[in-house]
């Protein structure tokens, strides 16, 4: 047992890359005390809306645009160094909710089975993929208001949503099923669904 105050773990001149010739820790010592805890803390940032500004800063040591596999919707509305939405060029959307067109309140509204349990709204709707002739415009609990002007989308028609947020939309479901041209080849479960520390 090693007594309060004295070192328990002691290094010197650690180095540490994820790639060769860019380390991000160099010559790094450190000395923990039994009782304590000790971090290292490096230059860490940049997301994904913002990875092409901090990648060439020469600032950041890491990357953190982890979001960028799936692309939701607020990503997707940043725009590229061209002027375009980050999912309409560079990226691609990956994640998706499938709903059902469930009814249609009025000839204008269809409802459908995705609502807040099955989607975060936090950094806006979700956006029905590749069509431009709806648009998701609200949400209850259980259900969407998919706004419908021409009254084009039919009972039990299904579509795919890309989520406003990805990270919290895939905290309130238990699996990804993965598709490849049509068909399930595989299914993940979320196995920190609902974890929150």
């Amino acid at each position: 047992m090693i007594e309060p105050g004295r070192p328990a773990l002691e290094a010197s001149d650690l180095w540490f890359a994820y790639s060769a010739g860019r380390p991000i820790l160099r010559g790094v010592s450190v000395t923990a005390h039994a009782g304590e805890i000790t971090m290292l803390l490096g230059v860490s940032g940049g997301g994904t809306g913002s990875y092409r500004f901090e990648s060439n800063s020469g600032v950041y040591n890491e990357l953190q645009c982890g979001s960028y596999a799936f692309m939701d919707a607020d990503y997707g509305r940043i725009r590229d160094i061209g002027g375009n939405r980050l999912d309409q060029g560079e990226w691609e959307n990956a994640l998706f909710v499938l709903t059902s067109v469930m009814s249609h309140a009025n000839a204008e509204r269809a409802v459908c089975d995705a609502g807040l349990k099955v989607l975060s709204i936090d950094s806006g709707l979700p956006v029905v993929h590749g069509r431009n002739d709806v648009r998701y415009v609200n949400a209850s609990d259980e259900h969407g208001v998919i706004e419908d002007p021409d009254g084009v989308l039919r009972i039990n028609e299904r579509l795919r949503l890309v989520p406003g947020h990805c990270d919290p939309t895939c905290n309130l479901h238990d699996w990804y099923v993965g598709v490849r041209n049509g068909k399930v080849e595989v299914i993940w479960p979320v196995s920190a669904r609902g974890k929150s520390y």
